[in-house]
């Protein structure tokens, strides 16, 4: 059974654009949905909502490169700061999303470039960091969050 978390609103119409997790609360304006120091969009032209079949046992994987190369590191819980948590890089070039559904952040403190991860997407299998999101330009990811009811 499949339950819904939020929503995700993309910048352009067709899902394409930069993403912005949506979850319960109000956003009177752009900056409640982008966070400080974001990529600055006045409005959404698409929505669809996100797919997770089990909260409470989120989990994934992430890896210094393309196809599940190089270092990785099991991901089960909120990491305002990978590198804190030992993540020795700045970008991450592949995930792979066991279960659950995840926010990941371009800089610490949940700020820059949102790219949502979910496991129902890909089956979860994100093999280069282009796959992220149409808005991809970097694999930059310093901070990480579970998507929770």
């Amino acid at each position: 059974m499949w339950n819904y978390s939020g929503w995700i609103g993309y910048e352009h119409h067709g899902f394409e654009g930069q993403q912005f997790i949506l979850e319960r609360g109000e956003y009177s304006r752009w900056e409640a949905w982008s966070g400080s120091n974001s990529y600055h969009v006045e409005w959404m032209m698409s929505f669809r909502p996100v797919y997770c079949a089990n909260h409470s046992a989120s989990r994934m994987e992430i890896y210094q490169r393309e196809n599940f190369m190089g270092e990785h590191a099991d991901v089960c819980e909120d990491y305002p700061s990978l590198q804190a948590m030992g993540w020795c890089n700045s970008n991450v070039g592949s995930m792979f999303v066991k279960s659950g559904a995840w926010v990941c952040y371009q800089f610490p403190g949940y700020r820059g470039y949102q790219y949502i991860m979910e496991y129902d997407r890909h089956s979860g299998e994100f093999k280069h960091w282009r796959q992220w999101g149409s808005h991809s330009q970097t694999p930059q990811i310093q901070s990480i969050r579970r998507i929770m009811h």
